[in-house]
């Protein structure tokens, strides 16, 4: 893992080295983001429509993204939407009042899968395949150092309150977040298959490339590698906006912990994961792929029914949840992410990646709502579901023959 982060050449370097300056302001806002909706009179079921019309919005954004990233280039593409959909919604939320404002910040938010697909374009195109699994742990690794400093906001919160706080923290993402893009354009260069589509798209229309998605969705839904890494993707992705939109308003409405904690969960959680990076994962690399993530769902599966059985403003039993679900995401996520991009045809990969993530996310969209009524009727129940939807990717791993003789070559 070191030598693969001092050995980053290119892109690759240019991609991760930046990534905190994302990071730090994200992990500082990212636990108090609902409850700052709560507190400005937002109520589950609305919190839940604003997910979902977000997801929505991210459909379209994922269609255009492939196009985007041909058309455009994949460093052209990353900086524009980036400034767009991270930096504008960032000053919507800073002054947001009420639900139409939270709306319309979530709507222009969704460009970001637009920059999903070219950065990962940026990110790997030019890299070396095996580095791969390494490359993505060090991007969630980026992310829990940025936690470490989650505890500021805390304190912030504890001294000003958790509106003012969180507005301020809104502001100075739109710098930090600004700062992170300009340095990735100005040290990031063009791929080579991105001046290839280039050129080959440069005199084609844009409705004409929309057109030929038509092909490429069954090019890819011929591929059982890439049916099945969507389905994981679909089911992960569903649980992971429910735990991240609704956990914080459990935990502190309904378990009693104190609002100031939330910024410490991030660092208990980064913590737990890079111990796991630098301890766990090398070894793990040497099995095949259904038995990590096998193993990291029945983590994720035990997590949540821990918290089910948390008792109120009990801290340990909150430990061994985040515990649980830390050590999980550690083996299933660095490997999903290497399974999408080790089998997308490397000649499509723009409008391939495009196509997943749009039907990722038209799957997934309608669970904002659906979690925001079960929360509004009772705070649990969209925790049930996550467990739920836990078993059955558990029994599609394994029982997948698929997942048993084809993705273990991934990892060679």
């Amino acid at each position: 893992m070191i030598n693969t982060l001092l050995s980053l050449r290119g892109n690759a370097r240019a991609c991760i080295y930046p990534e905190p300056m994302w990071g730090i302001p994200h992990s500082l806002i990212v636990p108090f983001a609902t409850l700052f909706m709560y507190q400005l009179g937002v109520g589950d079921r609305q919190i839940g429509i604003i997910v979902s019309a977000g997801m929505f919005f991210q459909i379209f954004s994922s269609l255009l993204g492939g196009v985007a990233a041909d058309k455009l280039g994949r460093k052209r593409t990353t900086f524009i939407f980036d400034i767009l959909s991270w930096s504008l919604p960032c000053l919507i939320w800073a002054f947001s009042q009420n639900f139409w404002w939270f709306l319309c910040a979530h709507i222009v938010n969704s460009m970001w899968q637009i920059t999903n697909n070219s950065w990962n374009c940026l990110l790997v195109e030019d890299t070396d395949p095996k580095l791969l699994v390494h490359i993505y742990s060090w991007c969630t690794i980026s992310g829990l150092v940025s936690a470490f400093l989650a505890p500021i906001s805390s304190v912030m919160v504890s001294r000003f309150g958790v509106v003012p706080t969180v507005r301020g923290l809104y502001i100075f993402s739109f710098f930090m977040m600004t700062a992170k893009f300009i340095v990735v354009n100005i040290f990031a260069h063009e791929t080579e298959r991105g001046k290839t589509r280039m050129r080959e798209t440069k005199n084609i229309p844009l409705q004409k490339m929309l057109s030929g998605y038509g092909g490429v969705f069954v090019k890819m839904l011929r591929s059982p590698h890439i049916r099945l890494i969507l389905l994981i993707m679909i089911m992960l992705n569903i649980t992971s906006m429910i735990s991240g939109t609704f956990f914080s308003l459990y935990i502190t409405q309904n378990l009693g912990f104190p609002e100031a904690f939330l910024g410490y969960y991030p660092i208990v959680r980064a913590g737990i994961m890079l111990v796991f990076m630098f301890t766990v994962q090398h070894r793990v690399d040497r099995l095949p792929f259904r038995i990590p993530i096998g193993a990291g769902i029945i983590l994720y599966i035990t997590a949540q029914c821990a918290l089910l059985l948390n008792p109120p403003v009990n801290y340990a039993f909150l430990f061994a949840v985040i515990f649980l679900e830390a050590f999980g995401f550690v083996l299933v996520v660095p490997r999903r992410d290497s399974l999408l991009v080790t089998y997308i045809d490397a000649g499509e990969r723009a409008r391939m990646l495009g196509l997943v993530y749009v039907v990722m996310i038209a799957v997934t969209s309608p669970f904002g709502w659906v979690a925001g009524l079960l929360s509004e009727y009772n705070r649990m129940l969209p925790f049930f579901l996550n467990a739920a939807i836990y078993a059955a990717l558990l029994l599609i791993v394994i029982f997948s023959r698929t997942m048993k003789e084809k993705t273990d070559t991934a990892q060679h």
